[in-house]
């Protein structure tokens, strides 16, 4: 019998972007799956993915450590995925990215887990003047404090069906005759398919990966903000004009945006939304760092060969075409 058909993982924050992907990679691995979400109504469409009673929702919220413990009682491994791009209202970065991740690692080692995988991110600065980078690295401290063996995955703008990142700019190339380019557009990417961080995290799972070590995980290619915004297009066959935003601009649109999507409650589309924060965080390269190459902290490292945006993303951007799949154009 496989070993992993033995072996319990948590996974907190299983039923997002990257957590439903991790939740069939494990699943194919033969792994028990616990999902830990603070609706786990909202994660019944987990279950088919493996077989009867290999994946299982509970509830868990991070603000409250009994629920964390009963979520990781008796697992194997715990992998902590909960994270946001926008805050809002009691989901601030602090309360999500530091204290969460604070609170799950406390629980992880209070259990005598060794296996714990923390979600981080490229950029990740404890002097960063981004919020969000801010708590992603105290995250990142707490996990390793409390659990020296922690692994920890930092991908740069993670791809896929479901990604809030070409999605984002074709839903606005649909209906906006202009793409807004914070800065110059010279701010660098190298994004990463999902499948693939989710196989990074199971080989971490698997106790395939340096224990205490930080993973930077990004795609075969480094992409400007331009020509990300370019590939969109040409993607979609869409003609639109890509307009710089000056910084000093992008961060008064920015401020309106947050302020009209507090008043609406937060129901204001995504793709429009744009924060402070992110303009921030648009001021920095997004990429692997030559440190984590040298030292194999990579994809590579791990045994993966990753996917190019080239291969996946047309697949998914396709019904943004005039004809949706069914036009005859192609990407070339």
């Amino acid at each position: 019998m496989d070993v992993a058909s033995n072996q319990l993982v948590t996974v907190f924050g299983g039923s997002g972007f990257i957590g439903r992907h991790l939740v069939r990679a494990l699943a194919n691995k033969g792994y028990r799956i616990r999902v830990a979400v603070r609706r786990p109504d909202l994660a019944l469409f987990l279950q088919p993915i493996g077989n009867v009673g290999q994946i299982h929702p509970v509830q868990a919220n991070l603000r409250y450590p009994d629920s964390v413990a009963r979520a990781i009682e008796g697992a194997d491994a715990v992998v902590n995925l909960t994270g946001i791009l926008v805050e809002s209202g009691k989901q601030s970065f602090e309360a999500v990215q530091e204290k969460g991740a604070l609170a799950v690692a406390q629980a992880v080692a209070r259990a005598g887990i060794t296996r714990f995988v923390q979600m981080s991110a490229i950029g990740a600065d404890a002097d960063s003047p981004s919020a969000y980078a801010r708590s992603k690295a105290a995250g990142e401290a707490a996990a390793l404090s409390e659990v020296p063996t922690a692994v920890v995955a930092r991908p740069s703008v993670v791809f896929g069906p479901e990604d809030a990142f070409f999605n984002r700019f074709a839903t606005l190339a649909r209906f906006s005759p202009v793409l807004p380019m914070v800065g110059d557009g010279s701010t660098r990417f190298q994004p990463v398919f999902v499948g693939d961080v989710a196989q990074a995290i199971t080989r971490a799972v698997q106790g395939r990966a340096t224990p205490g070590a930080t993973y930077e995980l990004g795609g075969p290619e480094v992409k400007t903000f331009r020509e990300v915004l370019e590939f969109v297009l040409a993607v979609t066959e869409r003609r639109r004009l890509i307009v710089p935003l000056p910084l000093g601009v992008a961060r008064v649109q920015a401020a309106v945006l947050e302020t009209l999507n507090a008043i609406s409650f937060g129901v204001m589309p995504q793709a429009l939304l744009l924060t402070r924060d992110q303009v921030t965080l648009l001021q920095r390269d997004n990429v692997v760092s030559d440190e984590a190459v040298a030292q194999g902290r990579t994809l590579a490292g791990l045994g993966i060969q990753a996917e190019t945006i080239e291969a996946v993303v047309p697949s998914y951007l396709e019904h943004y075409r005039r004809m949706g799949q069914y036009d005859t154009g192609k990407y070339a």
